[in-house]
């Protein structure tokens, strides 16, 4: 009996070695394949981080352009003042007299005498068809200059000079045009009170 427990003891010996054995060719198969998948997977995260921090070293290498803030345009009112007449005011007038269901037969800007006055400077004069005529003057080519009103009725030479904005301190496109609307309408030229 002792012979067939040593025999069963050397073949559970031998089944337990046996297995113990393909077990830990299992084990170290799986562990290497690990290795292996874990290796790729390390070296591609390694090269990924390696190569974001490459990235980001040469990021923080490059000098960062500074932001430049688009130029402000200038306001029409300070662009120089044959410009603002020209493409800003005369238009502008234009078009409020127009949309007033009036016409005007001429419109120009030059350097001639002021009517009545008879000193040089920049003058608008404006003819509105049967109508009236205005006279706008500039003592210089400055917006922000001394500034006087003609105005007559068609065909008529003016007789009155009148101071224009002097109290303004901040002259504007708009403010220009109001008031030559308002001393207009002020003469029942363009309409009624």
């Amino acid at each position: 009996m002792k012979e067939n427990l040593d025999i069963n003891n050397e073949a559970n010996q031998e089944i337990s070695d046996n297995t113990t054995e393909l077990k830990s060719e299992e084990i170290k198969e799986t562990k290497s394949e690990k290795d292996i998948n874990m290796g790729k997977d390390y070296g591609n995260s390694q090269s990924n981080n390696s190569t974001s921090k490459i990235g980001l070293n040469n990021e923080s290498e490059t000098p960062v352009k500074p932001i430049t803030k688009p130029k402000k345009e200038l306001p029409i009112e300070k662009k120089p003042f044959q410009e603002f007449v020209n493409i800003h005011l005369i238009p502008s007038l234009i078009d409020e007299i127009n949309q007033r269901g009036l016409e005007i037969n001429n419109i120009n800007l030059k350097n001639t005498n002021r009517p009545i006055a008879g000193d040089k400077c920049w003058v608008i004069n404006c003819e509105i068809k049967d109508t009236c005529s205005f006279w706008l003057s500039f003592e210089k080519d400055d917006i922000g200059s001394l500034k006087s009103i003609s105005l007559s009725k068609p065909n008529q030479k003016p007789s009155i000079i009148e101071s224009f904005l002097i109290d303004e301190k901040r002259i504007t496109l708009k403010l220009i045009i109001s008031r030559v609307l308002q001393r207009l309408n002020g003469q029942k030229l363009i309409g009624v009170n």
